[in-house]
Order: structure tokens, then C-alpha cells, then sequence
């Protein structure tokens, strides 16, 4: 019988932007200068280490995100990728996606990361209307966002760019607008995030002081998530999860392992990891402080923390994960009472299936009310 190969996708977390955008928490930060040589031999040290751990995965997906990767050199990327084919086989069509900033786009560093290996890109485009652009604090114009994705789109062979909606004084006829003229940049996929207001950042802070006035009401809001599905539908990119829309065969490959429960090795700064090792199956979660990372590496002291996932972890993470998805959870993969489907069938929120669990389109926009409900 021929042994079931142990898959794992790759997140390579670069820590570094060129300015924090007001609505951001993820682990990013503003400096003058990187010295680009030491985050080479720190991945590779990294790479290293985990390849000592599993030497028997095959690679299906390797995402560079951050912060603003885009800021990486095609030398450091070329260098991860290199670390990795080395250590680990890769699938055939291994997915290698790089995020990137309009700001940072440069013809040579595309081509660059192309010839190392890169064959996706993600733009954070977030606005297609420049004064929002600037409420947003994003260093980009509409124009230059409109550049970026011509070049991606000659350079890669696959497209997705991020938007942003339910946005400061933002109408539904406003909204309606820039998604048609986004969906007519013809990239094969998008996602399309509600803002959200993050404690921590510089627009949580205004919020709680009163400020950021403008934000639409929960109706108009769900009225925006319902305009989405039909647009993005009626042009052939059909919601596949709940904020990403894709072209059939364009979907993210490397997300699709989040949401479907597989592992996951971190690398860098507040990098996240799910892996099984000898049969246990761990949450890691890396120093977040940059230089205390690279530090950390280059003396070879410990990097990350490491929580073992108690079945009951497991299966909640299961639930948070795959029911974002249209095509739901395993029900193989779940322990929820059936009182508790049946009374969420009830109202039209969910549908089970013999073999699945998932959510109906009223329930999609519910989803945070459904897992409380099914979690309690």
C-alpha cells in the first residue's frame, strides 16, 4: 500500500513596511534601513531546524506575507526558496504566492521574484477611489494600484488583489462602482474584507475616542456583503470562502489549508504554525518583536512556543475554520450536538448533509453567532 504523503504548506512572515496603516494588526513595523544578508541566514537557519524535525513532508504551498514582502529582495526570496527546495520535496504545481504593495512595485524585483520561483501575487490594492486611499493611510494612488496590477498580471501567472469595503461615508451605489471596475481588472481572484475596527491600531483608538465617524450601519453593511456575492457571482468569481472570491481552479491553495485543517510550518517574526510531529499535533506561535527574533536565531535559542491541541481544540479550530469555507466541515471531523445543527437547520442558517456541515448563504454573514452557538 502506498504511504499517504504528509503535506504542509509554508508561511514565511516578513515583518516590515514601509508605514502601519491606521486599520492593521498584524505584526508589521516601520524601519529605516533591514539588513537583508541576516533575515537570509535566519530563515535558512530556521528552515533548517524544522527540515531536522520533518524531513518527510512534501511542500504544496508557500506564502511570503507580512508586513509588506514586496520590500524583500528577489535575493532573499530566491535565497527562502532555494532553503526549501533543499530541504523538502515540493508538489509539482507547488503554489508560491508573495504578497505586495503598489508602492513597492518595481519591474526588475517582479521579474525578480518570478525567476525565483514566485508564480502568484496578492496586492493590496484595498480602494480603488484615491481620497480613500489616503483616509486609509495607504502610500498608493488609484493609478498606481492599476499599474501594479498590469504588471503582476504580465509577470505571474496567477492574480488576486485585497479590497476593502463598508468604508467611511461609503454608499452602496459607491461600492457598487469599484467592484465593477475591480472586476474588470481581470485578475482570477479577490478577496474582499468589511473594515473592521481592531483594538490596538490607530483607527481602534479613534473609534473608542469618538472619532472615525462615517462607518455604515449593520444594514447597509449587509447589504454591501449581499451586493459582493451577486456581482462577484454574476462575473464568474464565486464566493469559495467567505471574504475570497475566485475564478474555478483559482483559489488559494495555501488558505485552503488553513480552512481545511492540514498543517502549516511558521517562519518569522509572530509567524503561526499548526504541525503534527510523531502523531501530536501543536499550535506554534513565534516571537513577534522582530529583532528579537533574528537574535534569538543567530543564537540559537528558542523562537517560538509550542501548545499541544487537545481533541476538543482541535475540533473547535475545525469549526472556526471550515465552515468559512462554502463547502463546510467533515462532519467526520466535528462533535457538535445534533440538537444544536437542527435547531440552527431550523431558522436557515445551516445545512447538513449526510457526509457535511455547512453554512447557507443567510447564515454566511452570521458566522461568528453560528460558531458561538455551536461552541457553547
Amino acid at each position: 500500500m502506498r504511504a499517504v504523503l504528509h503535506k504542509v504548506g509554508l508561511y514565511i512572515h516578513w515583518p516590515f513596511c514601509q508605514a502601519k496603516c491606521p486599520y492593521c494588526d498584524f505584526n508589521s513595523h516601520v524601519v529605516a534601513k533591514v539588513d537583508q544578508a541576516a533575515w537570509r541566514s535566519a530563515y535558512s537557519a530556521e528552515i533548517a531546524r524544522y527540515r531536522a524535525e520533518m524531513p518527510d513532508v512534501v511542500v504544496q504551498s508557500v506564502f511570503f506575507g507580512g508586513g509588506t514582502p514586496s520590500l524583500m529582495e528577489a535575493e532573499t526570496v530566491t535565497s527562502v526558496l532555494n532553503d526549501v527546495q533543499r530541504a523538502w520535496r515540493t508538489t509539482n504545481d507547488v503554489e508560491i504566492t508573495l504578497e505586495a504593495n503598489p508602492t513597492s512595485v518595481e519591474a526588475d524585483r517582479f521579474a525578480g521574484y518570478r525567476a525565483a520561483g514566485v508564480n502568484r501575487v496578492s496586492l493590496g490594492v484595498q480602494a480603488l477611489n484615491d481620497a480613500d486611499l489616503r483616509r486609509l493611510g495607504r502610500l498608493h494612488s488609484v493609478a498606481e494600484a492599476r499599474a501594479a496590477v498590469d504588471l503582476a498580471r504580465s509577470t505571474f501567472d496567477r492574480l488576486s488583489f485585497d479590497l476593502i469595503y463598508a468604508r467611511q461615508d461609503q454608499s452602496l451605489s459607491d461600492w457598487e462602482t469599484e467592484l465593477d471596475a475591480a472586476l474588470a481588472l481581470a485578475a482570477d481572484h479577490l478577496s474582499l474584507y468589511q473594515l473592521t475596527i481592531e483594538d490596538g491600531t490607530a483607527f481602534g483608538a479613534r473609534f473608542a475616542a469618538g472619532g472615525l465617524r462615517g462607518l455604515p450601519e449593520e444594514d447597509l453593511a449587509a447589504d454591501m456583503f449581499a451586493l459582493t456575492q451577486e456581482m462577484t457571482l454574476a462575473a464568474g468569481l464565486p464566493a469559495y470562502e467567505i471574504s475570497n472570491h475566485a475564478r474555478p481552479g483559482a483559489e488559494s491553495r495555501h488558505n485552503m489549508i488553513y480552512w481545511s485543517g492540514q498543517d502549516y510550518i511558521g517562519f518569522g517574526p509572530g509567524a503561526h504554525g499548526r504541525v503534527t510531529i510523531d502523531g501530536k499535533r501543536w499550535a506554534t506561535e513565534a516571537v513577534s518583536a522582530p529583532m528579537k527574533w533574528l537574535a534569538g536565531v543567530r543564537s540559537g535559542t528558542q523562537v517560538e512556543e509550542r501548545s499541544a491541541l487537545t481533541a476538543d481544540d482541535q475540533i473547535a479550530e475545525r469549526l472556526m475554520m471550515g465552515l468559512r469555507v462554502l463547502d463546510g466541515v467533515p462532519l467526520s471531523e466535528i462533535d457538535v450536538s445534533s440538537s444544536k445543527i437542527s435547531s440552527l437547520e431550523e431558522i436557515g442558517v445551516v445545512k447538513q448533509t449526510s457526509e457535511r456541515l455547512r453554512l447557507t448563504a443567510a447564515g454566511r454573514p452570521l458566522l461568528n453567532a453560528i460558531l458561538r452557538e455551536l461552541l457553547a
